[in-house]
């Protein structure tokens, strides 16, 4: 059966525009061809699944109500965008998702003028549309701004900030809060909980309607009766919080109700100012696998769809990310002021061992990771052990406190640092590209950069007994196999090692790409240096290696600008040491998605392409030169 056949309706619809020509009563059938394709394009390609099944009638009805493109549609958090994008004339493109030059798997401006802000980093929905509301009002149109906020991006500051703003200056924009009560793991925070009341509403309705009833015929206690709604309304339901912010609050509605959905988003259009409409969803709505376990399903590998059945992984040594969490555990049973803290990710950072285990000592403080780097400070200053696990790209929005809130203070707090370097099909949204670079320039805090998993188990030990702020970056996925010791013995602070002796090139790796290093060496009879710390930087292993080579090579998964070997060449010139250097990492651009090991080759990071390199080097005229010496 040819696709047209299976989608009668779906076939038909190439662009919005398309769409807004249906007749209303066959959205409901379009919803369920949309639904049917979505699962069967993200079994075939992998991606993110449960979220956008939750958001198909929502994607539905915004594009069906409003003029999108010309009126700004901006998602929050892309897991819940992959409808929108099928519906935008990406629906051939399904195939190509997150894979090297295809679809993204978050909206992004340069893919499609629909997608009408970039998104790789939740809660920026808000702010985003209110500065395109603020850009129609400036130029005198009529266009709207539609913010769609969800998966817990309500948790972080950030959107209060722009919610607060927003009311401030009366801006003609809509938020739609699509609460379904789960991020990626299920939500925390006092917010979300008040929200969850919401599904007890009866008891709300009932009281209301009931006492208004009751009162209706009595004059001198109307005005207690309509004081005391409002007083029950405040704390029963989130309405009065987004009121007091200057909105005009709706809801909650039922977010799969599609005549429901469509009937007051054309109310709320034709409205001015600010307003926020709560709609209800379910994530993984409408694949029974998805709704049973919406957490396996919001991001997954191809799988079957006919029974959901997701294939399990070969088997093969632990990942970074499961050495993590096993050495907390360990760490945690030894030491008793030991605190795990994670910005909503406890399954992709690897803690949830740890928070069964040692529930009073773990905090998930949602997506706000502001909060998760200050909160390790104020626990620190009370004599507690805090281990902060986050994403490389994630602690780029806590930069500010790592600065005054940790490193100002020396405040013994470990950054367990995970997706250093390069992601893969994630893209450039997430890719740890720069955490060594803005780590370094930091006083007070060691940073380490370990090039396997044993290593990364014993870097963790090192940075945790450390009377002060460190910071371990470890990679995504496994490592090169090494054999993990159990106990939890620290490393020599400061200190690198000679892992093969060469000539005339000494390669100087850090982290990940030890083993390509490792690999060069051999073929090219190189020296090859493990070098582990970028601070403290093991001086004395450089200048030795600097006096019996006529090459150093630095090679790192971080962009070359002011990483570790930048750190290299300012030691060199710092003790009068004239040798040249080949700086090799990842380039001055966003690396765009790929498999790992292509992305790698691409950067000139795997084997072949650090071993090119070092070649045209040595025949440039600046190489040939004999072993360099100090300058006195």
């Amino acid at each position: 059966m040819n696709f047209q056949s299976r989608y009668p309706l779906l076939s038909s619809i190439d662009t919005p525009e398309a769409l807004r020509a249906l007749p209303e009563e066959r959205l409901e059938a379009l919803a369920a061809e949309l639904r049917a394709f979505l699962v069967e394009s993200v079994a075939r390609t992998g991606g993110h699944l449960a979220a956008g099944l939750g958001t198909v009638e929502l994607t539905i009805a915004l594009h069906y109500v409003f003029a999108t493109p010309e009126d700004r549609l901006v998602w929050d958090v892309g897991h819940q965008s992959y409808p929108h994008k099928i519906l935008t004339g990406r629906r051939e493109a399904m195939a190509t998702m997150r894979q090297a030059g295809g679809l993204s798997g978050f909206p992004k401006r340069s893919e499609s003028p629909y997608d009408t802000f970039g998104v790789g980093h939740s809660s920026t929905s808000i702010s985003a549309a209110l500065g395109m509301a603020l850009g129609a009002r400036r130029a005198g149109s009529t266009r709207k701004a539609v913010a769609v906020i969800g998966d817990g991006a309500m948790t972080a500051g950030l959107a209060f900030e722009a919610l607060n703003h927003a009311g401030d200056l009366h801006a003609d924009l809509l938020v739609v809060l699509n609460d379904n009560d789960m991020s990626i793991s299920p939500n925390v925070g006092g917010l979300q909980k008040h929200l969850g009341r919401i599904l007890a509403g009866k008891i709300y309705s009932t009281m209301r309607e009931g006492g208004k009833s009751v009162l209706r015929h009595v004059p001198p206690v109307k005005e207690f009766a309509r004081r005391a709604e409002e007083h029950m309304k405040g704390m029963l339901v989130p309405g009065t919080l987004f009121e007091e912010l200057g909105f005009n609050y709706i809801g909650p509605i039922d977010g799969h109700d599609l005549p429901g959905l469509v009937r007051t988003l054309r109310n709320l259009r034709d409205l001015d100012g600010p307003r926020l409409l709560h709609v209800i969803t379910r994530k993984g709505k409408g694949y029974a696998p998805a709704e049973r376990d919406p957490l396996a399903y919001h991001g997954v590998t191809a799988f079957d769809p006919q029974t959901g059945q997701i294939p399990k992984a070969p088997a093969a040594g632990p990942s970074y990310t499961q050495v993590f969490g096993r050495w907390l555990c360990d760490m945690a049973e030894r030491d008793p002021a030991l605190i795990g803290i994670t910005p909503a990710m406890r399954e992709g950072s690897g803690l949830v061992e740890f928070s069964e285990r040692f529930a009073e000592r773990y905090f998930d403080v949602g997506i706000a990771e502001q909060h998760a780097v200050t909160l390790a400070a104020g626990l620190a200053c009370e004599g507690l052990k805090p281990v902060v696990a986050i994403y490389s790209t994630f602690l780029q929005r806590a930069y500010d406190q790592l600065i005054h809130d940790v490193a100002i203070q020396d405040l013994p707090v470990l950054f367990a640092i995970d997706r250093a370097g390069l992601v893969g099909a994630d893209g450039a949204t997430h890719a740890g590209s720069f955490d060594l670079s803005y780590l370094r320039c930091v006083p007070n805090l060691v940073v380490m950069a370990p090039a396997d998993e044993n290593e990364c188990r014993r870097m963790l030990t090192t940075g945790f007994l450390h009377d002060g702020p460190a910071a371990v970056r470890y990679p995504r996925g496994r490592g090169p196999g090494a054999t993990i010791e159990p106990g939890l013995e620290p490393l020599p602070l400061g200190r690198g090692e000679v892992r093969r002796k060469g000539r005339r090139v000494a390669l100087l790796a850090f982290g990940s790409l030890l083993a390509p290093c490792l690999e060069v060496g051999e073929a090219l009879d190189a020296t090859v240096a493990n070098m582990r710390f970028v601070k403290p930087l093991d001086a004395e292993l450089i200048l030795r290696l600097a006096e019996g080579h006529d090459l150093l090579v630095t090679a790192e998964e971080n962009v070359v600008a002011g990483g570790a070997g930048s750190a290299v060449g300012e030691c060199l010139a710092a003790h009068g040491v004239v040798i040249p250097v080949l700086h090799l990492g990842l380039p001055d651009r966003f690396v765009d998605q790929a498999a790992h090991e292509r992305q790698l080759a691409e950067c000139g990071l795997d084997a072949a392409g650090i071993r090119a390199s070092v070649e045209a080097c040595l025949e440039r005229a600046d190489c040939q030169t004999t072993p360099s010496r100090l300058i006195s």
